[in-house]
């Protein structure tokens, strides 16, 4: 069953926990990992 596109109000660190990633997998494009409370659609706006 194909997985749904995440909505952005979600939250990385909820994002992450829902999928089973372990905590700092998702980052900036610095190389730093992203805050755990900001908002998926931020991160979709900044690339």
């Amino acid at each position: 069953m194909p997985v749904r596109k995440t909505r952005s109000d979600c939250r990385v660190g909820s994002f992450e926990k829902s999928r089973g990633l372990p905590p700092g997998t998702i980052r900036n494009q610095g190389g730093r990992d992203t805050r755990s409370d900001k908002k998926i659609g931020t991160i979709r706006k900044g690339k």
